[in-house]
């Protein structure tokens, strides 16, 4: 009688340890709300949004209306101009002069938005 007593006794042990290791997991999903769930404070002021630029970031600059040097020499060096510099700029035009593989070489950019190439 008594070892059937410790074998109960043992196995009401264990099936205890077992619900109490299967509580645990499934208590910390459970989630209580106290008060209205519906009810939550406003974000604060900008949330969400980008920060603002600082004042006269790029604002009230005039957009320029012809081409800038050292983006025609931008252009020409991706052309394959090595060691540019400006010879001449004009109300019509921008002059490049670097060095190509057949030597010294210019490229002419008119002086309009985006430096179109005018003559290599």
């Amino acid at each position: 009688m008594m070892q059937f007593l410790a074998k109960a006794g043992l196995a009401a042990l264990l099936s205890a340890a077992a619900l109490a290791g299967t509580v645990a997991p499934a208590a910390a999903q459970v989630n209580i709300i106290i008060g209205e769930p519906d009810r939550r404070p406003p974000p604060p002021p900008g949330y969400g949004r980008p920060p603002l630029p600082p004042p006269g970031y790029g604002y009230g600059r005039p957009p320029r209306g012809g081409c800038d040097p050292r983006m025609a020499e931008n252009i020409a060096q991706d052309y394959g101009l090595r060691r540019t510099r400006i010879v001449d700029v004009s109300p019509r035009r921008v002059v490049v002069q670097g060095w190509s593989r057949r030597g010294p070489d210019q490229m002419v950019f008119g002086n309009v938005r985006g430096c179109p190439m005018m003559r290599r």
